[in-house]
């Protein structure tokens, strides 16, 4: 059974005509300990038959170990967008981007593919002094409204900073790590486990957090 319906399908497919260059999809599932991998598997492959810009590959988080290794992967469902040159930005979705984190899904696509939004010289000049590695993890649930934004700010950096890796982690799907960061609201945004921010807050926050961030 088709996860999107006609309408929302006729709208992804004409959102993604702005795509301007290739990008894949790479999906981490396992097959004996995650709930929601087939849905999962079943978006990702619905997502790529709405464009021939975007391609999907499969792999299994233990039979695969070598390739979750590769992109330190530990965990599925797991999402890694990569450009057309399979060039990794450490842009990460841990969980189904279902809900209203199917917009975020959207924005990094259409970033990955060259088509998101320049950012200012001088947040750009800022951001390029970020010499050291910074780990956002942006704790979301799929009906916050305001959660998508987040993700899509801390994928920018990540996206823009070959220092900075983002991660969206759905906290349905992943208890015990909105558990163990203390997730009482979202987004919930860490940086490398010692600067924290909640809400959706503007992007010079998330930029001075990462500048921030031990």
């Amino acid at each position: 059974m088709a996860l999107f319906n006609a309408d929302i399908t006729k709208q992804l497919t004409e959102i993604f005509q702005g795509l301007k260059n290739p990008v894949k999809i790479v999906l981490f599932t396992d097959e004996n300990n995650c709930e929601s991998c087939n849905d999962t598997t079943e978006f990702m492959k619905e997502i790529e038959a709405m464009s021939d810009k975007i391609g999907f590959t499969g792999f299994d988080l233990k039979k695969d170990a070598e390739e979750a290794s590769k992109y330190g992967i530990d965990k599925a469902p797991a999402i890694r967008l990569l450009d057309e040159n399979e060039k990794d930005y450490g842009v990460t979705f841990y969980g189904i981007p279902a809900g209203h984190e199917i917009n975020s899904f959207i924005a990094g696509l259409m970033e990955l593919s060259g088509a998101g939004e320049v950012l200012p010289e001088a947040m750009k000049n800022d951001l390029a002094k970020v010499d050291k590695k910074v780990n956002i993890k942006v704790f979301v649930t799929l009906s916050c409204p305001h959660c998508s934004g987040a993700v899509s700010k801390a994928h920018k950096l990540a996206y823009e900073n070959p220092n900075v890796e983002a991660e969206m982690i759905e906290c349905g799907t992943f208890p015990e790590l909105a558990d163990k960061y203390n997730v009482s609201g979202v987004p919930k945004i860490v940086f490398n486990d010692t600067e924290e921010l909640i809400g959706n807050q503007p992007f010079d926050q998330f930029l001075s957090a990462v500048l921030k961030a031990k």
